[in-house]
């Protein structure tokens, strides 16, 4: 059985001239609660007449707590967050407000099994690199439970064509099983 595609987004660029990419009709459209995602999704929610639902386990993985690198600016944070790579620590956090690799890819295997069965074809999401990332190595059926696979994740993860404005559909081909499609716009 095959069935409409249920449709992730990823763009830190506006969706107005990506919009015509995505479903003419959405009966449901998700977005992280970051505020770039939420931006990201208003145009074309408008344009729907359609209320975005926060959706709180596609949010960005956030590694650092955003109180311990406050201040710092891209090129600051670069080797803190290279560094916690390097370690490959999957139950490690960097703060209260942080979470570990473990928890992230549970969060996605979460949404996986549980929430996307439930969501009714052609639902739009919009969420973030990394996350698309941790779906397709899931996909793939790769683990995230070792060091290694965790290191081995952020290298595929970092070498995944995501640019700003590509378009992710997940289509299910059976109960259970889903085939992951790009579209770069």
């Amino acid at each position: 059985m095959v069935l409409e595609p249920i449709r992730l987004f990823f763009s830190r660029i506006p969706a107005d001239p990506l919009s015509a990419q995505l479903p003419a009709q959405a009966p449901r459209i998700l977005a992280s609660p970051f505020i770039r995602a939420l931006d990201t999704a208003e145009p074309y929610a408008k344009r729907m007449q359609v209320k975005i639902e926060q959706e709180p386990l596609l949010q960005e993985f956030d590694i650092i707590d955003p109180v311990l690198i406050a201040g710092m600016d891209q090129s600051q944070r670069r080797p803190i967050a290279d560094a916690y790579w390097n370690e490959g620590n999957p139950t490690k956090q960097m703060g209260e407000q942080s979470e570990s690799f473990e928890q992230f890819a549970s969060r996605v295997s979460v949404f996986m099994a549980d929430r996307l069965p439930l969501l009714p074809d052609g639902t739009v999401c919009f969420g973030h690199g990394i996350w698309i990332g941790m779906v397709a190595w899931k996909l793939l059926g790769f683990g995230v439970n070792t060091s290694d696979e965790m290191r081995r994740f952020r290298r595929f993860q970092t070498g995944l064509p995501l640019p700003n404005g590509a378009i992710y559909a997940l289509e299910e081909l059976a109960p259970a099983q889903w085939l992951l499609r790009s579209r770069f716009v």
